[in-house]
């Protein structure tokens, strides 16, 4: 007879590899997985945990969050561990909450606004600093990091649209230093200052950078998906770097009904040697800052420069003028404002969350743009948005594809949230996908969907010691019901826990029992070395 920790017995184990399901079941041993072992295999555990009719696979590790700062306000990670998330990745779209150059503090924070948390003081210059502030703070949920774009943009050159040679050089310096404490990549966020003022040159030396390194390149890209998968290919191409594209999908409604071409250039990319793949969150919206929205010439210089541009009036019209004929790359994409929800107001101008920029504008007599600049005038990146531009067959396509693994897009977040309306995907992403899309659209077996969240992610990161199980490896384990697993999160009620997670255990011990999260707080932040 064998002896542990924690047995969880009798359930079906899907072992996140792709593999076929198999009943078994899973013993414990200081924190990491001993054995999995055949159905009433001799064994006994100080806890044991009833998995009959359930499923057993590892933690969902999420490849694409913005938890940077949410688990600094608040531990728990309700959203996310209630799904079964066992791992964030941070630092995405070009975010993160490091490096730091304290003569540049309040860019930083501007920047860090954009992900939608209430700010916090960055004490910290590195990985290294932000790592001990998460472990003091205590962490219900493991955090892996990326650095973003435009914090090493800012740490090296401020705000500035073309920076020095002095600067650039800077920038693959603190990389190469952020790398070195551990983090398992880069990310951009080609829509958002500073990182929108990069060019090819300086993108293609911090990927060498990460080639060298054997990190990752995350990219939200810019322009039209078309446009912005050709140049994050092009640059693996060039450089060798391992090529992760952010958030799949076509917002223009000119290219609604074209995922399969979208996924062609991958395909063929991938043929010629490209090492490149796509993460998709499972829903037929997206959300960010509202002034990633506005005329670049707008945003220049960041957000005291902004507020300074439109207090002229003459400005402000043609603001207003430009940014009504449309959004994205050239303003070629046309506003439907009864599509944009307004999900974070913070009540300025009267607005509350939950209506439609079309119902603001009326409501306070302006027109839908000027709304929208006086919006982010007065609120900066603090002020976010829903936009239903999208199509559920697209993202259906998306996440069927072979080399796409799931992400959020969200952070992790309490459920008591006053004054704001996330995104759902915050709360419901990854049961959304066993629910909906793998047992009642069919979209996924069940060991498929499993793998894109755990083995395919883990091996994506680099993150040797989770994401399956086996022996010796990180025991973080889900136990769900896979008849009952759903998301219930809704757009105008977002801050609900899903449906059919019975256990989440991370690094061992238990932090969801029955449905129920605990006060264990086992958390660590993983290094790529």
């Amino acid at each position: 007879m064998v002896a542990g920790d924690l047995l969880i017995r009798g359930g079906t184990v899907v072992d996140g590899t792709g593999a076929p399901p198999v009943e078994g079941d899973l013993l414990v041993v200081d924190g990491r997985i001993e054995a999995v072992l055949r159905p009433h295999e001799p064994a006994e555990a100080s806890q044991v945990i009833d998995a009959a009719g359930l499923v057993v696979a590892p933690g969902f590790i999420d490849i694409h969050t913005h938890s940077d700062v949410s688990v600094l306000l608040d531990g728990r990670a309700q959203s996310k561990v209630h799904q079964g998330v066992t791992t964030e990745v941070v630092g995405n779209c070009g975010f993160s909450a490091f490096p730091i150059a304290q003569e540049r503090r309040d860019d930083h924070a501007d920047l860090l606004a954009g992900i939608g948390d209430d700010p916090v003081p960055l004490t910290w210059s590195d990985l290294d600093g932000y790592a001990d502030v998460l472990q003091q703070a205590g962490l219900a949920v493991n955090v892996a990091t990326l650095v973003g774009h435009g914090q090493l943009r800012i740490a090296a050159a401020g705000m500035a649209e073309q920076p020095s040679v002095e600067a650039t050089q800077v920038m693959g310096s603190l990389l190469r230093d952020q790398l070195e404490q551990g983090a398992f990549g880069l990310s951009t966020g080609l829509t958002y200052v500073p990182s929108r003022y990069a060019d090819t040159a300086e993108l293609s030396a911090l990927c060498a950078v990460l080639a060298r390194h054997g990190a990752l390149y995350a990219t939200h890209s810019r322009g039209s998906g078309f446009t912005g998968a050709a140049e994050a290919a092009e640059l693996g191409r060039v450089t060798g770097a391992a090529i992760q594209y952010s958030h799949i999908a076509l917002n223009d409604p000119q290219s609604w009904g074209r995922a399969a071409d979208l996924l062609a250039l991958f395909d063929d990319a991938r043929r010629s040697g490209v090492d490149i793949a796509c993460d998709v969150y499972p829903y037929h919206a997206s959300a960010s800052a509202l002034t990633q929205y506005l005329p670049a010439w707008v945003q220049e210089g960041g957000i005291a420069a902004m507020r300074s541009r439109l207090a002229d009036g003459s400005t402000m019209d043609r603001a207003e003028r430009e940014l009504a004929a449309g959004w994205g790359a050239g303003g070629r994409i046309p506003w439907y404002w009864d599509r944009v929800l307004l999900s974070r107001t913070d009540g300025l101008l009267g607005i509350a969350e939950g209506v439609t920029v079309d119902e603001a504008a009326s409501s306070v007599g302006m027109s839908a743009a000027r709304l929208v600049l006086e919006l982010c005038r007065e609120g900066g990146n603090r002020v976010q948005v829903v936009l239903f531009y999208r199509t559920e067959d697209d993202m259906r396509e998306f996440l069927r594809a072979g080399y796409t693994l799931v992400g959020s897009d969200g952070s992790a977040l309490p459920y008591e949230l006053p004054g704001r309306m996330p995104h759902p995907r915050a709360y419901g992403a990854h049961a959304r996908v066993l629910g909906r899309y793998t047992r009642e659209l069919g979209d996924l077996d069940l060991a498929t969907a499993v793998h894109k969240m755990t083995g395919a992610v883990a091996q994506r990161m680099g993150l040797a010691d989770r994401g399956t199980l086996r022996r010796g490896l990180a025991a973080d384990v889900v136990v769900f019901d896979p008849a009952t697993v759903n998301d219930e999160a809704t757009y105008l009620d977002p801050c609900r826990a899903p449906s059919g997670v019975h256990y989440v255990v991370v690094n061992g011990e238990v932090a969801v029992a029955a449905g129920t999260q605990t006060e264990v707080r086992s958390g660590r932040v993983l290094r790529s070395r």
